[in-house]
């Protein structure tokens, strides 16, 4: 049984984003932490170096295992483009793997857009953890036919939603993306 929730915002966002604000009311009364990556603590507009932004992943999900009283394998993380794509890193990251329930990405960017060569899954082969991908099917940064065939590179099948319609952002699907998270928690 999943024990909490640790989301991460998007490059552009902070924790306020409303699509994890959504989700947090959504799955209440299960404990949520919503968190903003260094360099936006820090006032600055541009995300750092993925070395640190990972740390952060595994330094804020490991503090609030200890504060809720779980172990990390207890804890879903995830969270909108940048912030999901980190949780992937931490979660498959060989020396120091972060060992959680599982991994939602919203609006994974599988690569920058205009840019389908630039592909974001060197990770991919090492996340064991069970997944969870919803998209859109106009998000610039990764097509349903690229996250097909980036999903083969991962050793056992994520779950995947591709919203109709819906480009990157997902603006106006916040509670479907919340709704759908919530029924995946449920299968863990």
């Amino acid at each position: 049984m999943v024990r909490g929730v640790v989301l991460f915002p998007g490059a552009g966002s902070s924790r306020d984003h409303v699509a994890l604000v959504a989700i947090e009311n959504q799955l209440s009364p299960l404990p949520i932490l919503r968190v903003d990556f260094p360099y936006r603590k820090a006032g600055k507009k541009f995300p750092d170096k993925a070395p640190v932004l990972v740390q952060c992943v595994k330094d804020e999900v490991r503090a609030f295992a200890k504060a809720i009283g779980c172990e990390t394998a207890d804890l879903v993380i995830g969270g909108r483009s940048m912030g999901g794509r980190m949780c992937t890193m931490a979660a498959s990251d060989g020396e120091d793997v972060l060992r959680v329930a599982g991994v939602v990405c919203i609006g994974y960017p599988l690569h920058p857009p205009k840019k389908p060569e630039q592909l974001r899954t060197e990770h991919l082969p090492r996340l064991t953890s069970k997944t969870l991908f919803i998209s859109g099917t106009r998000d610039e940064f990764g097509t349903p036919e690229e996250f097909s065939s980036a999903f083969s590179l991962l050793p056992s099948p994520p779950v995947v939603h591709f919203i109709e319609g819906g480009r990157h952002e997902l603006k106006g699907h916040d509670e479907r993306v919340a709704s759908l998270l919530q029924d995946w928690l449920r299968t863990l």
